[in-house]
C-alpha cells in the first residue's frame, strides 16, 4: 500500500490553488494522490502533471486525509464542513471561519500550537494580516503590543486574475492614448492610481471588511485582545506584493537595534535595512519568494515607545498558499491529520 495522504485541493484552477498545488508537490509534502476540485464548468480539465479537475459532490468528496480550499467563503461553508463529516481536516484560506471561537487561525511561525485544538476546520489568516503577525510576533514577544497604526498598499492580485487583467488593460490604454476600459474589478480606474477601498463597506460601517479582518484577526493570532488597532487598506497598480506601512507601539521599551536582531532571528522573515544604500524591501522582489521582508526600522520620533517599519511579501504565496501548505506540514508533524477534539 502506497504510504501518504490523499489530499483535496478546493479552487485548483484559481491563482492561489494553482500556487498550492505547486508548493505541494515543490515541497514534498507527503500525498499518494492529489485531487483537484473546481467550479462545474471546469470540471474535466487536465491541469499540468496530468491531474484531473473534478465537481464537488456527495461522492467525490470522499476518501480524503487532507482538504486544502482557497475558493471563496460561500463554498467554504457549505463544502468544508461536509469534508470534515466525510473524514479530512480542513484547511480553509477563505474569510468564513476565521473568527469562529472554535476554529483556529494559525500562521505557522506565530501560533503554530493553537493547531492542537482543532475539530476540523484550521482557517489561514487574511494576507495583509499574515504577513505582519509574522513580523510581530518577535517584538510582540519581547515587549508587549499597546497599539498598531497600519496602512497597507495591496496590490490587485489580491482581488483575482480578472483584476489584474484589468489594471494591465488599462494601463496599456493609458500609455497608448487609447480609451480606457470601464473598471469592473474596483469603483475607480485601478491603472496609475492608489484607491482609499480595499474590501468592501458594510452598511453602516466606515471601515472596509479588509481593514476590520486586520483588526480582528491581528489579536486573535497574537493571544492579546488588549491590542489596538488603526487599519486603512489601499488598493495600489502592482500586480503581486503587499507592502505595509506599520507603525508599533510597545508596553516596554524597545530600540530599532534590538528590534532588528529579534527579526533577523525569527523564522520566515528576512530584514533588507539599509536606506542609505537604497535597500529596503521591495513588492517586485518579494514577488515569487515565501518570507515577510522587514526594513526602514526606525523609531518613531513622536512616540517614546513606538517603532515605525515596513513589511513586504508576496500575497499569493505567503500571504495564502504557503501558509497552507505549511499548515498541513504542521498538521502532518504533529499528527494531528485524521485526529480532532471531539
Amino acid at each position: 500500500m502506497s504510504t501518504g495522504y490523499r489530499v483535496a485541493v478546493v479552487g485548483a484552477t484559481g491563482q492561489v490553488g494553482s500556487v498550492m498545488l505547486d508548493l505541494l508537490r515543490r515541497r514534498g509534502f507527503p500525498t499518494r494522490e492529489i485531487v483537484p476540485f473546481a467550479s462545474e464548468r471546469s470540471a474535466g480539465r487536465e491541469l499540468e502533471g496530468g491531474l484531473v479537475v473534478r465537481p464537488l459532490t456527495d461522492e467525490t468528496i470522499e476518501g480524503f486525509d487532507l482538504a486544502i480550499f482557497s475558493a471563496g467563503g460561500s463554498t467554504s461553508g457549505e463544502w468544508a464542513p461536509r469534508f470534515v463529516e466525510a473524514g479530512a481536516v480542513v484547511v480553509d484560506n477563505s474569510s468564513r471561519w476565521r473568527m469562529h471561537d472554535d476554529v483556529p487561525l494559525v500562521v505557522s511561525e506565530v501560533n503554530p500550537e493553537a493547531l492542537d485544538d482543532h475539530r476540523g476546520i484550521i482557517a489561514n489568516p487574511n494576507c495583509s494580516t499574515m504577513q505582519m503577525v509574522v513580523a510581530l510576533k518577535p517584538l510582540h514577544d519581547e515587549a508587549g503590543i499597546e497599539r498598531l497604526v497600519v496602512s497597507t498598499y495591496q496590490a490587485v492580485s489580491g482581488t483575482g486574475k480578472a483584476a489584474v487583467d484589468e489594471l494591465l488593460a488599462e494601463s496599456r490604454a493609458v500609455l497608448a492614448g487609447d480609451e480606457i476600459p470601464a473598471p469592473r474589478s474596483y469603483k475607480h480606474r485601478i491603472a496609475f492610481n492608489a484607491l482609499p477601498h480595499a474590501g468592501n463597506f458594510a452598511d453602516g460601517d466606515d471601515h472596509t471588511d479588509e481593514e476590520r479582518k486586520l483588526m480582528n484577526e491581528t489579536r486573535k493570532i497574537l493571544g492579546d485582545s488588549a491590542i489596538r488597532v488603526s487599519a486603512t487598506c489601499v488598493r495600489v497598480p502592482v500586480v503581486t506584493g503587499h507592502s505595509e506601512s506599520v507603525n508599533v507601539e510597545t508596553r516596554s521599551p524597545l530600540t530599532p537595534e534590538r528590534a532588528r536582531e529579534l527579526l533577523r532571528a525569527a523564522p520566515g522573515v528576512t530584514v533588507v535595512d539599509d536606506p542609505a544604500a537604497a535597500a529596503y524591501p521591495l513588492a517586485i522582489d518579494a514577488a515569487g519568494k515565501d518570507d515577510v521582508f522587514v526594513g526602514r526600522i526606525r523609531r518613531d520620533p513622536s512616540h517614546v515607545s513606538a517603532l515605525d517599519l515596513w513589511i513586504v511579501s508576496d500575497n499569493l504565496r505567503k500571504g495564502a498558499a504557503t501558509n497552507a501548505v505549511q499548515l498541513a506540514e504542521r498538521l502532518h508533524e504533529r499528527g494531528l491529520i485524521g485526529a480532532r477534539i471531539a
